[in-house]
């Protein structure tokens, strides 16, 4: 029975309750808590949920990219519950890749009331709009008031869709709730549950244009990339488009990088028309391929933004395209050329493949995504080189792929591949620099969830990437290494270990497949540190292999 006259603290704990039972019969099971006192009301609301996941992390930028990675995986919001003051900042890089990448998030930071502000309390400051236009939405209600109690389901609701990004594209949504002491109280009796059909049951999405493409047994080249997922790759292939994709694209055309540095299957591989949907693949040869092929551009808008940075993109059309329109159907002489050079690709660097080869960058790359694929294990690829890695030198990727291609930083990858596989088995690819960016991610571990993660790790000692770079060549070697190449001189396995973790040093290719097998079957994080030789090494490993490439297809 609804108290004749709740205390405020009572007040408060029921509008926390109210927005966790609303978010429940919405659809929520995972909610990321970093410890901290003004958000107890918070906390505590969401514990008392069975239905609800709770995961707990003493860190809150890695709570925030842990919160990522359960969102990629299960394709709805997760929520992240911080404290106020500097923790609340601390959510600001994952907002930035939730917002660029298009990831459901509920980000919910408590605040002090407004009688708090400018006036010296600790932990204490200007949280308004901290996340400015990253947010789909942002909340602000104040102090929870037994007046406004009609209106709480509502606000639950509203940034519920607003991170499901309807209408419009997924992304993060901010609720910065006040509370004030004392901070633990008594729900009592829940406003009730609205009655009906909830909005985002009966949203129906645009009617798709794709029909109005002009195809008709044209040689289309697809360049897909981030927000692309596989059903929307294979609708593609089966219209006999070549896909070309980043890192994630499940089912894509491998090895384009290499290819399309051999001017004469450049010319032969011509297009008549580009289509781009979502993000772009990070290859620079392809960007600027294209850009030398000149062809007709039209951005598919169905799986979100298409990305031109280059302002190739002629036209947009909605939606995406679909297989029982017959003049989407593409010339399938075109998809055979592609589909012959890239088995021949594969069929050269497999024929040089034995067990007893010393690991490089590419290598690493290879063997990881042939796991993911073997034993049907997510695989989160970290930014940088594993990124491009995966991209030009793996095979097809088969099993879901992810990374966080909205604003490529190496921030918190450690803790999204550990919230893809929390509760599950998970493989993850960083190189050394991003491991110890997020270091702080192997405090918690895949936390009471439990699973397995094996973490490959590429130490090449330093920032790899730098090497491909021009600083390399125009900075005196010092200069360059205290700037950029920044050698660490940590022991991995060292660091792993003092968190509790199992981990392995591996040097050779067969040592890298057996220790990814085991770690999938053993529960808890495997960090295996995979040594390589150093960076400049690396850079002519890859001109040797495509060097290798180009000679071999070369010969009569």
């Amino acid at each position: 029975m609804l108290q004749s006259v709740p205390s405020p603290t009572d007040v408060q704990a029921t509008f926390a309750a109210t927005l966790f039972d609303e978010w429940c019969l919405n659809g929520l099971r995972d909610v990321v808590v970093c410890p901290g006192s003004r958000s107890t009301p918070l906390a505590l609301a969401c514990a008392e949920r069975a239905e609800l996941s709770v995961h707990v992390r003493i860190d809150e930028r890695s709570a925030a990219f842990f919160a990522i990675g359960r969102a990629l995986v299960t394709g709805r919001p997760v929520a992240v519950v911080v404290t106020s003051g500097t923790a609340a900042a601390e959510l600001h890089a994952a907002v930035a890749e939730a917002d660029l990448a298009r990831v459901p998030l509920l980000v919910i930071t408590a605040d002090r009331p407004p009688e708090l502000h400018g006036v010296g309390a600790p932990q204490t400051i200007d949280q308004r709009r901290l996340y400015g236009d990253m947010v789909r939405r942002y909340e602000e209600p104040g102090v929870a008031r037994l007046e406004a109690m009609g209106s709480w389901r509502a606000l639950a609701s509203r940034l519920w869709l607003a991170a499901l990004g309807i209408p419009g594209h997924a992304g993060p949504a901010h609720l910065n709730a006040a509370f004030f002491e004392p901070l633990v109280g008594t729900a009592f009796d829940l406003p009730a549950p609205r009655s009906g059909n909830r909005p985002w049951q009966i949203f129906e999405a645009s009617v798709s244009d794709a029909a109005l493409l002009d195809v008709n047994a044209k040689r289309v080249l697809c360049v897909v990339g981030q927000g692309v997922d596989g059903s929307i790759i294979a609708q593609c292939r089966e219209l006999d488009w070549v896909v070309l994709g980043d890192a994630t694209a499940q089912g894509s055309t491998p090895y384009f990088d290499t290819l399309l540095r051999d001017g004469r299957f450049a010319d032969e591989a011509r297009p008549d028309l580009v289509i781009r949907i979502g993000g772009l693949p990070a290859s620079k040869v392809l960007q600027e391929q294209l850009r030398a092929w000149g062809a007709p551009t039209t951005g598919l808008l169905g799986a979100g933004p298409v990305a031109d940075p280059d302002g190739q993109v002629d036209q947009l059309v909605a939606g995406l395209p679909s297989g029982d329109i017959a003049t989407l159907r593409a010339d399938s002489s075109y998809a055979a050329l592609w589909r012959a050079a890239s088995l021949g690709v594969d069929e050269l660097l497999r024929a040089d493949e034995s067990d007893g080869d010393p690991l490089n960058e590419p290598m690493i790359a290879r063997v990881v995504v042939e796991s993911s694929t073997e034993f049907e294990v997510p695989l989160v690829v970290g930014s940088s080189m594993p990124v491009r890695d995966v991209e030009w030198w793996s095979g097809t990727r088969q099993s879901p792929t992810f990374s966080n291609r909205g604003v490529n930083g190496i921030d918190g990858v450690v803790s999204t591949v550990l919230g893809v596989g929390a509760g599950d088995r998970v493989i993850g690819l960083v190189g050394d620099v991003t491991m110890l960016h997020d270091v702080s991610g192997l405090v918690d571990g895949l936390g009471e969830t439990g699973g397995s993660c094996v973490l490959v790790v590429t130490d090449n000692r330093g920032g790899g990437i730098f090497s491909f770079l021009s600083q390399a060549s125009l900075l005196a070697t010092p200069r360059f290494e205290q700037l950029f190449g920044t050698p660490h001189g940590h022991d991995l396995e060292r660091i792993a270990t003092a968190f509790g973790h199992s981990a392995v040093a591996v040097r050779t290719r067969g040592d890298l497949r057996a220790t990814i097998a085991r770690g999938l079957v053993e529960p808890g994080v495997t960090v295996v540190v995979a040594t390589v030789g150093d960076r400049a090494q690396n850079v002519l490993v890859h001109e040797e292999l495509n060097a290798d490439v180009l000679r071999r297809r070369s010969r009569p």
